[in-house]
């Protein structure tokens, strides 16, 4: 059985989406790194930097980051759909989900923790530091709605990674609500992808209303 290394209100949504595709067996264990928990102890031992989502493999093998799990689960399991069939909408779905990683969940990050790359910054200079890294994250999601937008819910049946990987990491630091002013074609694919039977049950467990 899959163990999904997870909290409420994060990124381990995005697997727990991924897994429920695939129709695998796992159970989630709480290990939240912000605060005390029995499990942050087992997932120090199997990840050093107490990231989340931390997926421990049937095999007792660990993945971590989450477009590496997202991409592993869709070449071990293809009739899930997580990733395309076709060798280039294939490649460019690998590169969306690498860019979203690369690009947004970092700079949520810096957003979330400034004192990691300022140690002993005082409060006003970690302030310009989140306002910088919250512009350059609305900046590289408008790229991406500009980029990878049309690769979106290309199906109404069955989502790809790259749909609810987007749909997940828009939701932090005002993501959406900037899409919604500069780019509404996209923020109106990630709602709609919010909505998907596929998604929603996950979202109202982790976002409940």
């Amino acid at each position: 059985m899959y163990q999904l290394y997870g909290a409420q209100g994060s990124g381990s949504a995005i697997v727990e989406i991924a897994l429920e595709c695939c129709q695998v067996p796992y159970r989630i264990l709480e290990a939240t790194p912000w605060e005390d928990c029995p499990g942050l102890v087992a997932l120090a031992r199997l990840n050093p930097l107490k990231q989340i989502p931390t997926l421990q493999l049937p095999d007792g093998s660990i993945l971590t980051e989450s477009a590496a799990i997202l991409i592993e689960l869709g070449l071990r399991y293809p009739g899930s759909g997580l990733l395309p069939e076709d060798e280039g909408a294939r490649a460019q779905a690998i590169r969306g989900l690498v860019y979203i990683a690369a690009n947004c969940y970092s700079a949520i990050g810096v957003i979330d923790y400034p004192k990691r790359w300022l140690r002993g910054a005082d409060e006003p200079l970690q302030a310009r530091v989140r306002e910088t890294a919250r512009e350059r994250l609305h900046r590289s999601w408008e790229i991406f709605a500009d980029q990878f937008a049309a690769q979106l819910c290309a199906s109404s049946t069955t989502l790809a990674a790259l749909d609810f990987h987007a749909a997940v990491v828009s939701r932090w630091a005002g993501s959406r609500e900037h899409l919604r002013r500069e780019r509404p074609d996209c923020c109106a694919l990630l709602e709609r992808i919010d909505r998907h039977p596929q998604v929603a049950p996950v979202l109202a467990r982790h976002w409940p209303d």
